[in-house]
């Protein structure tokens, strides 16, 4: 007879395959698809949505789980037991009314709001932004009640599991007491060093072949995977099909450069988690912040530091010409110039935690009624203005409307960006540790040795290991946000 845990194993390979379906539907949404089929297609990723949750919620899963708990399980069939289980309690918490409810305000959220954000239509974008809020906040209050916790912690559980709030605000707490005295100190350093811009136009096919040189040196596995434009640059898809994408400006061409960098990190995390395991829980990426670690880890720990600049400068140069900004001293200024600035993506790595603080702020406040959808703008410019010295004022599309995150709901999302350039920074210098000659292989283009430090220290074990035991694994000590500050120190402060 097949046991109880090979029943589970079987349910949630058809929750994998419809998993599959709706992320590449859901990136043919925000890549391909035709503005008239938003409608159509919001239904039928609401429709697959609700399908999901009836199968993984059917009784039958709770029957199943509890008599799996008293088979003889190995190790890796115990973790995927217990993502079982958290994937089972995650989803029985709510009504499929509410799950429909909530795919489809996101989908016309998310549709809207790329055409509301160049015009600048604040008005329009809150319209649908409020019903994206009430529908978060009820799931946010079932899930809170269910786990004993405020509102905002059971959406940040989500994302990574185990985090709290009360330890965000610790974390956060002291980056904000010496982060931004280091950027003033970091800027002022830099007035004294100047820097040339490239002069375009660049056009998008150099560009575009620029990033796929630059994801074949990081071994973007091409069989498995391809580059795309979208509004927003994000990866997607599923470890054997990953779709990344960038967006391209022919006035300048290094944002794209370090997007496509960025979504390849996210990229091979996906194309290396354990293909053994394919199907389950526990071959999925452990966290968010995880995630976030490994695209940080390729476009800031590796792809800023002087070394790869230098390797990969030739390659730039073929695709956009020889000119003065193009040297090496400049190229690698050019790629750590640190300044204060509006958006979020193309904020250097010693700005960047600011603008994740200012968003986790409002979006707590926001979860737990404490503001609301109209109080943002002033918000978001009072922050703006204490953390960064910057004017949103009357400037929603490069103030609260530049990001994709709150159309659907990810409330809970930001703080990984941060915790994730925490980890990654803590994961190089362990890497720094394991390979002494890191810097010199960097410079001669070598990457794979730090390829297959990262596939035996991280992208391996999939959800096989929280968090905390991962990192501890792979560093010799769980989050030290200290690492991150002697990281930012050592790069932008060495020669003060």
């Amino acid at each position: 007879m097949t046991s109880a845990y090979q029943q589970l194993t079987q349910t949630f390979q058809r929750l994998s395959r419809f998993g599959h379906l709706s992320a590449i539907a859901g990136w043919d949404m925000q890549t391909m698809m035709p503005p008239a089929g938003s409608q159509a297609r919001g239904e039928a990723l609401a429709e697959l949505s609700v399908l999901q949750h009836q199968l993984l919620t059917d009784s039958r899963v709770k029957t199943l789980l509890e008599a799996a708990q008293q088979e003889s399980l190995n190790d890796v069939e115990q973790a995927n037991l217990l993502e079982m289980q958290r994937a089972w309690q995650q989803a029985a918490l709510l009504p499929a009314a509410l799950v429909e409810a909530k795919s489809l305000a996101g989908s016309r959220c998310e549709h809207a709001w790329r055409q509301q954000r160049p015009a600048n239509d604040w008005q329009g974008f809150a319209a649908n932004l409020k019903e994206v809020v009430r529908l978060s906040r009820e799931e946010a209050e079932i899930r809170a009640q269910a786990a004993g916790c405020s509102r905002y912690d059971a959406l940040l559980d989500l994302y990574e599991p185990g985090m709290t709030s009360a330890q965000l605000d610790v974390t956060f707490g002291d980056l904000i007491q010496w982060l931004p005295d280091l950027l003033a100190r970091v800027v002022e350093k830099q007035a004294a060093e100047p820097v040339d811009t490239p002069v375009g136009p660049f056009p998008i096919e150099a560009q575009r072949q620029l990033g796929l040189q630059l994801m074949k040196l990081l071994g973007f596995d091409f069989n498995a995977g391809r580059l795309d434009v979208s509004a927003h640059p994000f990866c997607g898809g599923v470890p054997d099909d990953v779709r990344i994408t960038t967006r391209y400006n022919e006035n300048e061409f290094v944002s794209a450069m370090m997007g496509v960098i960025h979504e390849t990190g996210h990229a091979r995390y996906e194309q290396n988690l354990p293909k053994t395991w394919r199907g389950q829980p526990v071959a999925l990426a452990r966290s968010t912040a995880v995630h976030e670690s490994q695209s940080l880890f390729f476009e800031m720990q590796l792809a800023r530091s002087a070394p790869f600049l230098q390797h990969i400068l030739p390659q730039v140069v073929a695709q956009m010409g020889e000119q003065p900004a193009l040297t090496p001293t400049n190229f690698v200024r050019l790629n750590q110039r640190v300044k204060r600035g509006f958006i979020r993506v193309d904020a250097d790595e010693v700005s960047y935690p600011l603008h994740v603080i200012l968003r986790y702020e409002i979006e707590r406040a926001l979860i737990a009624g404490d503001i609301e959808v109209d109080d943002i703008p002033a918000l978001w410019d009072e922050k703006m203005q204490r953390y960064l010295g910057l004017d949103t004022k009357g400037n929603y599309r490069d103030g609260c409307m530049q990001d994709i995150h709150w159309t659907d709901g990810a409330f809970g999302y930001f703080p990984t960006y941060t915790l994730g350039a925490m980890y990654a920074a803590q994961l190089f210098q362990a890497l720094k540790r394991a390979l002494p000659q890191l810097e010199a292989q960097i410079a001669a283009g070598e990457l794979q040795p730090i390829f297959n430090w990262l596939s035996q220290n991280i992208w391996q074990h999939g959800s096989r290991f929280p968090t905390a035991q991962l990192i501890t694994q792979a560093s010799g000590e769980d989050l030290n946000p200290l690492h991150f500050r002697r990281h930012l120190e050592q790069r932008y402060l060495a020669s003060a």
